[in-house]
């Protein structure tokens, strides 16, 4: 069995390459280019796709005895990651561009790539778990067993053609043994810092790169409170998600917090923090993968963020498709663009899009 390997330059990924090497698989290195440095605006070290994690997959794969290649994805990266990141900010929505380079990128054009050479399975090194499940039929997601760095939340997506087609060795170590495994076998990552930040925006101000990026500038407008009560004005909606506190540049008699963002009317709505909870959801983009629909309503644990702690709720579908969630107890922040993963304790059972 051959299987690519797509390696960041990070430690997970080296050695998930490794556990598949001793498993008796054949396999390549790839270490997808998906933006230039001059893109991020930065010389950068820290994150994926910079030169240095190029050179770090690249004495990973040379160690492992692995052929090495570099696939440049940059075009379809700016049109399915970077434009519509703008976008949901233009349209007063919080995405998460890590969930759309999976769906376009990893699991699209790597699998692309996968048949194309003959291949049998893509490998990455996220936390996570597929098995088989002979009662259903179906492939079946499933939490990591080290929850502190369970990335089951960002793979939500995947459909059963391509979860067929995908390993995660990883899903059943601890992040302790993996850096562990990588130190006994002398990879040069080892001891490498997890990348963090959204890898295209490196220092975090994602107002910033928008502006720089797309070439525009962005109006002010009115905060207003949510009757309608001009508070003051604000910098341009790219600037604000919801929940946020810091950096409105209002003084007031009591902390505020971003309620709603309207790109129709350019207005922010600001309230107070009991403003921001809500006990229901709407979300569109659904995938479900361990069923085939959610006709009749059923018992699931939700989360509308990743690093949001799973809560137990009522989710169904409609004839149109729409996956609802109600919650037992109002939620804080449910944000549009951000996603809404459901599970039956370490399953996951699909998830949409926010609207």
């Amino acid at each position: 069995m051959k299987a690519i390997i797509a390696m960041s330059g990070g430690v997970d990924s080296s050695v998930a390459a490794l556990l598949m090497k001793n498993e008796g698989y054949d396999c390549i290195g790839a270490t997808m280019k998906l933006y230039t440095n001059e893109d991020a605006n930065i010389s950068r070290e820290n994150g994926c796709c910079s030169l240095s994690d190029v050179e770090d997959a690249k004495s990973v794969a040379h160690k492992l005895n692995m052929p090495f290649y570099v696939f440049n994805f940059t075009d379809k990266f700016h049109e399915c990651v970077i434009d519509s990141f703008i976008k949901a900010y233009e349209n007063g929505r919080t995405p998460n561009p890590c969930i759309d380079c999976n769906r376009y990128l990893k699991f699209d054009k790597m699998l692309v790539r996968m048949k194309e050479i003959n291949f049998d399975y893509v490998v990455t090194g996220h936390y996570a778990r597929i098995e088989y499940d002979e009662n259903s039929g179906r492939y079946l997601l499933k939490k990591a067993v080290d929850d502190s760095k369970d990335q089951s939340y960002v793979l939500y997506m995947l459909s059963q053609e391509q979860l067929s087609h995908i390993k995660f060795p990883l899903g059943g170590y601890t992040k302790s043994k993996i850096r562990e495994i990588a130190e006994e076998n002398g990879f040069v990552n080892a001891r490498k810092h997890d990348s963090q930040d959204i890898c295209f925006v490196p220092d975090g101000d994602y107002a910033e790169f928008i502006r720089r990026y797309s070439g525009k500038t962005f109006e002010k407008g009115e905060f207003t409170d949510k009757n309608g009560k001009i508070l003051g004005t604000h910098n341009g909606i790219v600037n604000y998600t919801i929940g946020q506190r810091k950096g409105l540049g209002i003084a007031y008699t009591k902390p505020l917090y971003v309620c709603d963002i309207q790109p129709e009317t350019n207005r922010v709505v600001l309230g107070d923090n009991d403003d921001l909870f809500s006990d229901s959801l709407t979300a569109d983009n659904v995938n479900l993968i361990s069923c085939e629909s959610l006709k009749t309503p059923v018992r699931v644990c939700a989360k509308v963020r990743y690093r949001h702690k799973e809560q137990p709720a009522t989710a169904w579908q409609t004839e149109d498709g729409l996956l609802h969630v109600k919650f037992d107890e109002p939620q804080r922040a449910i944000t549009k663009g951000q996603a809404v993963v459901l599970y039956d304790g370490d399953v996951v059972l699909g998830g949409g899009e926010i609207i």
